[in-house]
C-alpha cells in the first residue's frame, strides 16, 4: 500500500505539472501573485468547516464519553491533515484519530464507530452536494457543453445506490462476521476479536438509531461545512480577480470533493484535484490558468493548515512518550528505593 501510495502520488505530480507547463505557468504565477495576501486569508478561513466538523464528529460519540470540543477540534486538524498529505489512501488520519480518542478515554468500540459512521455519513452528503451541484450545472449548461454535464449527473447518480448500500451496511455485522472469519482461520486464535467486533457493529446500529443526531448531521453540519469551504472557493476566486456567484462555488466545490473522495489512493489529490479544478472550472466559465491558480491557492491552504496540522501531531505523540518515560523512571525510582529501604 504504501508503495501504490508513492507511485499514485509521483503520477499525481506528474499530471499536475503537465496541466500547469500546459497553460502556460507565467500566466497561473502572475495570478496567484496578484491575489497575494488574500490567498492566505482564503486558506486560514478552511478553520470554519473544520469546526463545524469538529461539532458533527463530536455529537456521534456517546455522551458520557464525548471529549471537549477543543479536542475534537485539534483531532479533525490532525486527521485532514494526514489524510490530506501523507500517502495513506485517506484511511491514516482515521487510525491517527483512533489512538488519540482513546487517549481521550473514549473505548475503542466507540471510537471506532464514530469514526465509521463519519465517513459514512460524509460520503452521504458528498454525493448528495454533487447531485446538487451537477443538477444546478445541468440547468445552466449550455448546448456546447451539455453533453458533458450529463454524463457528469449520470456518473454521480450511479453512485447513489451504492451509498446507500454503505449506509446499510451496518445491519450485516460485518466487523463481526469478519473477526469470526479469521478466528476460524487462524484456528481460534482470536476470539476475543470476534466480541469486539460485535460491541463495534452494535456501536455503529446505536449511531445509526439516534434520528436527530444523524438528520443534523446531514442536513446541519455538512451543509454548513459545504458552505464553508464554499466560501473558500469565493474568496480565493475573489482575490484572484475572478467575480463568480455564491452557487458556482458550491457547484466547483462540491464536484471537486467528491472527485477528491474517488480518487483516495492519490496524496493530497496531486493532478487529480488540478484535472477537476480545470474540467469544473472551465464547466462555470473560468479559464484554466485561472482554475490551476484556484487549485494553486488549494496548495496554499495545505500549506498554511496542513503542515502545521501534521507538527501538532508530532507534538502530541511525543508529549505521550514523554509521559511514558517519565512514568517509567518514576516506578524505577521507586522499586531501587525499596529495595535500599529493604537491605538497610
Amino acid at each position: 500500500m504504501k508503495f501504490l501510495g508513492r507511485a499514485a502520488a509521483l503520477c499525481g505530480l506528474a499530471a499536475a505539472i503537465w496541466l500547469v507547463l500546459r497553460e502556460h505557468p507565467a500566466d497561473v504565477l502572475r495570478l496567484m501573485g496578484g491575489a497575494g495576501a488574500g490567498l492566505v486569508l482564503a486558506a486560514l478561513a478552511h478553520a470554519a468547516p473544520m469546526l463545524a466538523n469538529a461539532w458533527d464528529w463530536r455529537s456521534l460519540i456517546r455522551r458520557g464519553e464525548r471529549p471537549p470540543f477543543a479536542s475534537m477540534a485539534k483531532l479533525v486538524w490532525i486527521r485532514e491533515s494526514v489524510n490530506g498529505l501523507l500517502p495513506v489512501a485517506r484511511i491514516g488520519g482515521e487510525v491517527v484519530s483512533f489512538r488519540l480518542l482513546g487517549r481521550l478515554g473514549v473505548r475503542p468500540e466507540t471510537a471506532v464507530a464514530s469514526l465509521v459512521a463519519d465517513m459514512q455519513l460524509t460520503l452521504i452528503s458528498q454525493v448528495l452536494f454533487a447531485l446538487a451541484g451537477a443538477g444546478l450545472l445541468l440547468h445552466d449548461a449550455r448546448s456546447g457543453t451539455l453533453r458533458i454535464v450529463g454524463q457528469l449527473a449520470l456518473a454521480v447518480a450511479a453512485a447513489v445506490p451504492l451509498l446507500l448500500l454503505f449506509a446499510l451496511v451496518q445491519h450485516a455485522r460485518p466487523f463481526e462476521r469478519i473477526a469470526r472469519l479469521l478466528n476460524h482461520v487462524t484456528g481460534g486464535k482470536v476470539y476475543g476479536l470476534v466480541g469486539r467486533s460485535a460491541r463495534i457493529d452494535q456501536s455503529v446500529k446505536l449511531i445509526w438509531r439516534q434520528t436527530g443526531v444523524v438528520l443534523r448531521y446531514l442536513f446541519v453540519w455538512q451543509p454548513l461545512q459545504c458552505v464553508g469551504t464554499a466560501f473558500e472557493i469565493w474568496l480565493a476566486l475573489y482575490f484572484l480577480g475572478h467575480r463568480v456567484s455564491v452557487v458556482d462555488a458550491f457547484v466547483l466545490e462540491a464536484l471537486i470533493q467528491l472527485i477528491s473522495s474517488i480518487a483516495f489512493l492519490v496524496p493530497a489529490g496531486l493532478g487529480v484535484q488540478e484535472g477537476g479544478f480545470v474540467l469544473i472550472g472551465g464547466l462555470i466559465g473560468l479559464d484554466p490558468a485561472t482554475s490551476l491558480a484556484l487549485a494553486g491557492a488549494r496548495r496554499v491552504r495545505d500549506l498554511l493548515i496542513y503542515l502545521p496540522g501534521l507538527l501538532m501531531w508530532q507534538i502530541v505523540e511525543h508529549a505521550r512518550d514523554a509521559r511514558r518515560t517519565g512514568g517509567r523512571a518514576r516506578l524505577a525510582t521507586v522499586a531501587s528505593g525499596d529495595r535500599g529501604g529493604s537491605s538497610g
